[in-house]
């Protein structure tokens, strides 16, 4: 397993990449905007293929590295369902897991720093994002932080993991790089209660000063999706109306670019080809499966997903091909439900 630490001294942020081997897929966690062309450059020596990055909440301490790393490698950006952003590649949910080849890390909801919080786990390690820190535990007094949550977070999900789990936090100050679940039982200061009552008023008697970055990084984060407007002027996109009125048509093909598990949780569209997103450039390269149809069938090919992201960036990916005339679903499958769109359960 390829495994590395990275650091940002000015936010004190770790991130965190992994891959099974080299020349395989990677995935990022909690990276760093200013801290880009570092694992642009990592991510060549190492000879890695960015496919997921991942925000375990919506910082307030610094501006997130998903949307530049999106769109310098095309990679799927990934948070939980409560996020407050306003577009990602993929939401997930307790319970779910995140896959890349040869790795995959289930989701945990661990909220109370914030109520979009999560942590995942993998093997033999968890990245426990604000929730749990070394020696200490994240902030519960903004972005609709609980105490109370997160006590429940902690005592009754991490803390239940077994004792020589590694804890891998977003963020140190002291300059702590792990620590295990069994020694923050032991040593961490703020899980030495004996009640939610009594960490609910630790937590209130911090008094802690707002993050310095708060009122620049919450606005931004919240606002690092993929605009799709271009592809509406372009006439290569589809609002949720006229995909719905299109459905059945002869002429259209429509690809679903979401992986399994999207479809079997949240189906899918009647008559949809499946093409996971991370397949897409090899479908579209001469005699590659979705170039042979649209070439023999003189069918347009419109693209979506869940969010309308990955759809855009499959009909950049198409016209670098030389398919001109592919088009999306702008929104994906959440807007085509919310227009009322019939949907087939997986």
């Amino acid at each position: 397993m390829i495994f590395r630490q990275l650091f940002d001294s000015v936010s004190g942020t770790y991130s965190y990449l992994l891959a099974s081997r080299a020349g395989g897929e990677a995935l990022i966690i909690d990276p760093v905007l200013e801290k880009a062309d570092r694992y642009c450059q990592l991510l060549r020596e190492l000879d890695l293929k960015l496919v997921k990055a991942i925000d375990t909440h919506l910082h307030a301490d610094h501006i997130t590295g998903l949307g530049e790393l999106r769109d310098r490698t095309h990679c799927i950006t990934i948070m939980g369902d409560q996020s407050k952003a306003d577009v990602v590649s993929m939401r997930v949910s307790d319970g779910d897991r995140v896959t890349i080849e040869g790795m995959a890390l289930d989701v945990m909801y661990t909220p109370g720093h914030t109520d979009d919080s999560y942590s995942y786990l993998m093997g033999d390690r968890v990245f426990t994002g604000d929730t749990l820190l070394i020696r200490g535990t994240g902030r519960t007094d903004f972005q609709n932080g609980s105490s109370r949550a997160q006590y429940e977070s902690i005592f009754n999900r991490l803390l239940k993991l077994p004792e020589e789990t590694l804890v891998f936090p977003a963020h140190d100050y002291k300059g702590d790089t792990v620590s295990t679940i069994g020694e923050e039982k032991r040593y961490n200061p703020r899980l030495q209660v004996h009640s939610v009552d009594e960490y609910i008023e630790l937590m209130a008697n911090l008094k802690l000063s707002n993050p310095k970055m708060m009122d620049v990084a919450v606005p931004a984060n919240m606002h690092v999706g993929l605009h799709q407007e271009e592809l509406d002027k372009q006439g290569l996109s589809l609002n949720a109306r006229q995909a719905i009125e299109s459905l059945g048509r002869p002429d259209i093909l429509l690809v679903d670019l979401r992986e399994s598990s999207e479809r079997s949780k949240y189906g899918t569209l009647e008559g949809a080809l499946h093409a996971p997103y991370p397949t897409i450039e090899e479908g579209l390269k001469p005699g590659g499966m979705l170039r042979e149809m649209a070439n023999a069938t003189g069918r347009r090919i419109v693209f979506f997903c869940a969010f309308g992201e990955r759809s855009a960036m499959a009909v950049a990916a198409a016209k670098d091909a030389g398919l001109a005339n592919a088009a999306h679903i702008a929104g994906g499958i959440d807007a085509w439900k919310k227009a009322g769109g019939p949907v087939l359960q997986g």
